[in-house]
């Protein structure tokens, strides 16, 4: 019994050496996250989007990130729906097509919120991201977002 004790104690700080190393992404959960719907598009999602931008770790339900912090494209699943816009795009790519809701605020942020679908998902592109990608990598997300059906579309 003794024995035992001595072989799990060299663990021990092994894995929590490898937990304080891994940076985590703090990331607002959707009002909706508990959603049992959310957790298709979670499972979906990518390791890569853009071309190099991995996923890293978040600290909500329901939310992913790709990138490092300060520099990440983050997602939620689970906000609150939106109403028809005039700034709702179909964004095709070879899985398919989803349709966003495209804003972009002053300071270069970008904000991309699906249409039609329930729950709805919100992609932040932040203008370090752009900076060095465009934002056409939102076509990385279709096949995950698609485990949502769309019940309404852009008119």
């Amino acid at each position: 019994m003794r024995l035992r004790r001595l072989r799990a104690l060299p663990c021990v700080p092994a894995v929590a050496l490898l937990v304080a190393c891994t940076p985590m992404i703090g990331v607002e959960a959707g009002a909706d996250a508990a959603n049992p719907d959310c957790a298709p598009v979670m499972l979906a999602l990518p390791d890569v989007v853009a071309g190099d931008l991995e996923k890293t770790n978040t600290n909500a339900q329901a939310t992913a990130a790709w990138g490092e912090p300060g520099a990440a494209v983050t997602l939620r699943c689970g906000v609150a729906l939106p109403g028809p816009s005039a700034d709702c795009q179909r964004i095709d790519s070879v899985e398919g097509s989803v349709d966003w809701i495209v804003a972009s605020a002053d300071d270069g942020t970008w904000r991309f919120t699906t249409y039609g679908r329930e729950p709805a998902v919100e992609v932040t592109v932040p203008p370090a991201v752009t900076e060095n990608h465009s934002t056409s990598f939102i076509t990385d997300l279709t096949r995950a977002v698609e485990q949502v059906p769309a019940t309404a579309e852009c008119t």
